[in-house]
């Protein structure tokens, strides 16, 4: 598991759509997917769903979301203050 591969989850999340996300990542949509895909692959479930009413996290997807906003946010903290 790689930040990104984080990153991008949390903003598919939050988006509720892998055009948004990958604009907001500046991925292409496919790459997104991809990572997302290979997420999936390395915890071995699947974590969002679509559907026409947008992209939502499944229950492990929802388990996985706390942790990365908190891993993402250490790794945030972490760059500023090195960079201090």
């Amino acid at each position: 598991m790689e930040l990104h591969h984080l990153r991008y989850f949390v903003a598919v999340v939050e988006e509720g759509n892998f055009g948004r996300a990958a604009k907001r990542c500046f991925v292409a949509q496919p790459t997104l997917s991809q990572q997302i895909k290979t997420l999936e692959g390395e915890l071995g479930a699947e974590l969002v769903t679509r559907s026409r009413l947008g992209t939502v996290p499944t229950p492990f997807g929802e388990v996985l979301l706390p942790y990365a906003r908190r891993i993402l946010a250490e790794a945030d903290r972490a760059e500023a203050a090195v960079a201090d």
